[in-house]
């Protein structure tokens, strides 16, 4: 029953995620030196889990907040990913961002907020209504599965767009585990 409620919720949001967003998303890697991805909490895991994968994929890319991330410049590109993008600290990281003049790309809930209003683009993961309270996904998880569903579709397109044998791939992936 909770399997399926899940697998519905997030398929919805997903059908109600414009197809564009994905094409826009892989423009701005593409664009970008170099990728810095940073959220808070449950967020920044999925964060981390698109930078891995994008690292596999050949990108520059760093998260916020590791003590080896390098400072952001200009020609760089940040990823904020907060379902509210009202987060203090990101708030703090995207003016900063903004400052040095790198691109903001905000991945939200909302399409309304505060980073938003100073990133380059918002992409909306679906529409801000189907995120009220649902029985048995708490406390944002919601937006967060439904973004790294989002996400790992994105990698999809890049490693299809682009011909990227998992192998070449498999030769990037941490070997020091």
């Amino acid at each position: 029953m909770h399997q399926q409620l899940i697998i519905d919720k997030i398929s919805g949001i997903l059908e109600a995620t414009p197809d564009s967003h994905d094409k826009t998303l892989v423009e701005m890697l593409d664009q970008a030196k170099r990728i810095f991805i940073s959220g808070a909490g449950r967020s920044k895991l999925v964060g981390n889990f698109f930078a891995m994968r994008l690292m596999h994929g050949g990108y520059d890319v760093s998260v916020v907040g590791e003590i080896v991330t390098p400072s952001i410049k200009a020609g760089d590109l940040l990823i904020i990913i907060s379902g509210s993008g009202e987060t203090e600290q990101l708030i703090a990281f995207t003016k900063k961002a903004k400052e040095v003049g790198a691109k903001i790309v905000l991945i939200s809930a909302k399409d309304d907020s505060t980073i938003g209003d100073m990133a380059d683009v918002t992409l909306q993961i679906g529409r801000s209504e189907q995120y009220g309270k649902v029985k048995g996904m708490p406390m944002g998880t919601v937006f967060e599965l439904s973004t790294l569903f989002f996400l790992e579709a994105t990698i999809s397109h890049v490693i299809h767009d682009k011909g990227i044998a998992e192998e070449e791939m498999r030769s990037r992936h941490a070997n020091l585990e």
